[in-house]
Parts: structure tokens; C-alpha cells; sequence
């Protein structure tokens, strides 16, 4: 399909590639930063909000293997070889999805802060995350197609360093939208409109640096186009997709534990980090409507203060997780000059940056005050960063080449199928093995993180180690 001995590619070439991940982590980094606050505004107890993230993980868990499977079987050329002028144009093989993604992504981004109801944002969650998923499984599939093995590592690490820019930038949003002249709204019973005009700006960022990369990189086609319509329609998705996890390596294996144990602790820190530390850190817990009657003046006011006191803490979590993205991406750029010229320990590397934010999760229970509460989110921040490229780098060296959408796909579902455990039950069940205190969640994210590090020594392919 393409070319055996790939030709490396230049740092602007790759970074082309992968400039379009920095809208999916725009709409990644409001949805975790924010939906939990908007189900709490309205309405939602702390107890329901994981609950109403199990549509996050369970699209993700049927998207994409199936955008993985369609788009290894897909090329899309226009040709015009008319006498008078002959051109042709590529749309290629994982850009149509992009697109596809980023149209719905957009969409979705933009409506949802503007929910009148609890159902009709968890509706709407549901609609953004699967749209993501279109546009973000190609992304992990496009790395492996264009780079030869050696440069593999490097190529993550640069999507990854993008990733960090665009997970800082999008958490501080609403913070940057508010110093722009767009305060939070006086009706603290509604979505703020510094939110609202965040949510918007995500939106067209992620349209524009799709289009980015699809105008700026090009796909290797098929070395024969004919060959490979034939083959595609013998393809069975369910047959392939039987086949590959009955196939699947003890490598793909061994990594999926690793995931397991790493996105428990994200999930657990996208749904359950607002109303953990508003409430222990802030001492500023989000006001339950039913416990107050608002037709007294009293109550009225004192759910009112409250309501703004949330928000404020709100917001000021949600700036100290963009931290993790700033972390990140500056791990991620250090690794990127290491890595241009030499290979790198991807397991080391991997298990000691998922203790770092192990440890980081576990010290919010520790902190004096709100003021140190930016280190843990910057230790969080090195798992992120190798979470987002030592697992697809090992990955990409241990599967086989003409099925790499698929098995990123399937490989997904050890991300996917932890977050479901999660929101059905699992965080609230575990947590309370770390008592009943608000920041209990973040505990569990933590031990959870720390068991995910040492289960990189099960890896012991030194082909797959390294590179």
C-alpha cells in the first residue's frame, strides 16, 4: 500500500501531520475541564456525574475500531483526464474522516454549553465524543503510515507536544475569555458566558487545524488502486475484527493492562476533579437546588453566595489543570530534541512518568492550599505526556502495518472499556476504600496511576522497548 522503506521525514512535516490534533485536544480538554460543571450547574449531584460520562467511553468503544477498519480499507481520488486538462485530487485515506469528525466535533462544541437541561447536555456529550473519536483514531493510524519504525517514537512525542499546547490553551479559555471582557453571567443557575464563548472558540479552532492538516499533508496511495478496491470488498469487519483480537499479541496485551489501570485514573480526574476540589480544596462545593427553597429570601441568598463561590473555584480548577497540558508539553518537547537523534527507553520512560502523576493525585490530599495545588496537576502532566505517546509508539512496533487503523481501534478499547467501569459505578465504589472525603476520587486516581507505572514491567520485548 505504501512505501516499503518509508523516507524519513522533516520536523515540519510531522509536525503538519499532526497540527490538526491540537482542535481534537481542544474539544477533549473542554469537555474534561468543563462538562462536569456544566451537569453541576445544572443540577447534577456529584454522585450522578459519572453516570452521565458513560456516553465519553462507550462511543469510544464502538467508533473506533469501526472509522479504524473503514479507513485502512479507504481512498478517495477524484480524477478529470479529459483532453484538455488532466488533474487529480487525493482526499486519501484517513483525511476523510478528519473532516467528517471535525464538522460534527464543531458542531456539537459550540450547542452544548447552551443546554436548557441535564439530558440534553449529556445528549450532547454523547454527539461530541463520538465525533471526536471519528476525527482522533486516524490521527494515531496517519503516524504509523507516513514515518518509518525509527522515527515512530519521535512522531507521538510531537503529536504529543501539540497535544500539551492545545490541552493549556483550551483549560484556560474560559479564564482568558472572562480577561477579554466576557464576565461570567449574573444568574449563577446558568452555564457562564465566559464558558459559552470558550466553547465557541474550541469549536472553530478545531475546524481550522483539521483543515490544516488535511491542506498541508499528503497520504501515500495505493501501489495499485485497482488491487485495492478488490481487496476491500472482500473485507468483513466482524471476521477482522474476531480475527484480530483472537490474534492479538501478548505485547498488545501487556499494554492494554497498562492502559487499563492509566485512563481509570484520567476518567476518574476529567469527571470527578471539579467537584473533589472545589469542595476539599477550596471548601467551596457545589449547592444542591433541592436543599434550598429559593422562594425564601434567605435561602435564595445563600444559594446564590454559594453558587458563586463554586464558580470561582470552578474556574480556578479548571486553570490548574490546563497545568498538566503545560507539563506535558514540555516533556514532550525535550523528548522531541532527545528523540530526533536517538532511541529512547519507552517502557523506563513510561512507567516512571505514570508514578510522577500517581504521586501528583495523591498529593492533593496533602496540600495546605489552593496555592500549590498547580505542582500536582505538573507531576499529572508528565503521565499525560507519555500516556499520549509511549503506549501508540510501542504499539505501532508490534502489529502488523496493513491492518494499523484496525488495531489502533481495538487498541482503544483498553482505554474505553476502564472509563466504562468507571462511570458505572467504579469510581464511586472504589473511592470509598479512601473514606468519605470529597477528595477520596482523586486518591483512588492516584494508586490507580502508580499500579499502571509498574505494569510496564511486564514488557519485556526489547524490540518493542525501544525505538
Amino acid at each position: 500500500m505504501e512505501p516499503t522503506n518509508k523516507p524519513a521525514l522533516s520536523f515540519w512535516q510531522i509536525w503538519n501531520m499532526s497540527f490538526g490534533f491540537m482542535g481534537i485536544q481542544f474539544g477533549f480538554a473542554l469537555q474534561g475541564g468543563y462538562m462536569s460543571r456544566i451537569f453541576q450547574t445544572l443540577g447534577a449531584t456529584p454522585d450522578e456525574i459519572p453516570g452521565l460520562w458513560i456516553a465519553a467511553p462507550l462511543t469510544g468503544l464502538i467508533v473506533q475500531p469501526i472509522i479504524g477498519f473503514l479507513s485502512d480499507r479507504t481512498w478517495i481520488s477524484i480524477n478529470n483526464n479529459s483532453e484538455v486538462s488532466k488533474w487529480s485530487i487525493a482526499l486519501g485515506r484517513r483525511k476523510p474522516y478528519f473532516l467528517i469528525g471535525a464538522i460534527l466535533s464543531s458542531f456539537a462544541l459550540f450547542f452544548v454549553p447552551y443546554s436548557p437541561e441535564l439530558w440534553i447536555a449529556a445528549g450532547f456529550l454523547w454527539v461530541l465524543d463520538a465525533s471526536i473519536n471519528i476525527s482522533m483514531e486516524p490521527f494515531r493510524a496517519l503516524v504509523a503510515d507516513k514515518l518509518p519504525d525509527h522515527q515512530r517514537s519521535y512522531g507521538f512525542i510531537l503529536q504529543t507536544l501539540i497535544i500539551g499546547i492545545g490541552t493549556w490553551v483550551a483549560s484556560n479559555l474560559p479564564w482568558m475569555v472572562t480577561q477579554l471582557g466576557f464576565p461570567e453571567s449574573d444568574d449563577k443557575t446558568v452555564i457562564p458566558d465566559n464558558v459559552k464563548v470558550a466553547f465557541g472558540i474550541g469549536a472553530l479552532v478545531f475546524l481550522l487545524s483539521i483543515l490544516y492538516t488535511v491542506l498541508t499533508t499528503k497520504e501515500y496511495p495505493p501501489a495499485d488502486e485497482d488491487q485495492f478496491k478488490a481487496e476491500k470488498k472482500k473485507g468483513n469487519f466482524i471476521k477482522d475484527f474476531l480475527d484480530s483480537v483472537r490474534t492479538m499479541s501478548s505485547t498488545m496485551l501487556k499494554l492494554g493492562v497498562v492502559q487499563f489501570f492509566s485512563w481509570f485514573a484520567f476518567f476518574t480526574m476529567w469527571s470527578m476533579a471539579t467537584p473533589a476540589l472545589t469542595a476539599h480544596v477550596y471548601n467551596a462545593p457545589a449547592p444542591n437546588k433541592s436543599e434550598f427553597n429559593l422562594n425564601m429570601a434567605t435561602d435564595k441568598s445563600t444559594f446564590e453566595a454559594m453558587n458563586v463561590a463554586y464558580q470561582h473555584a470552578s474556574d480556578s480548577v479548571g486553570s490548574n489543570m490546563g497545568v498538566y497540558g503545560l507539563t506535558s508539553m514540555v516533556f514532550a518537547l525535550l523528548l522531541t530534541f532527545y528523540s530526533a537523534k536517538r532511541t529512547v527507553n519507552r517502557k523506563w520512560i513510561h512507567l516512571g512518568s505514570l508514578v510522577l502523576g500517581g504521586i501528583g493525585f495523591i498529593s492533593m490530599s496533602l496540600i495546605p492550599d489552593a496555592s500549590y495545588l498547580w505542582i500536582c496537576f505538573a507531576l499529572i502532566g508528565f503521565s499525560w505526556g507519555s500516556i499520549l505517546s509511549m503506549p501508540y509508539a510501542m504499539l505501532s512496533s508490534s502489529v502488523d502495518e496493513t491492518k494499523m487503523g484496525l488495531m489502533m481501534g481495538l487498541f482503544n478499547m483498553f482505554i474505553v472499556i476502564p472509563q466504562i467501569v468507571a462511570a458505572l459505578g467504579g469510581v464511586i465504589f472504589l473511592s470509598k476504600a479512601f473514606g468519605d472525603s470529597p477528595i477520596a476520587p482523586m486518591l483512588l486516581a492516584g494508586v490507580s496511576l502508580v499500579i499502571a507505572g509498574f505494569c510496564n514491567l511486564l514488557i519485556t520485548d526489547k524490540t518493542v522497548a525501544r525505538g
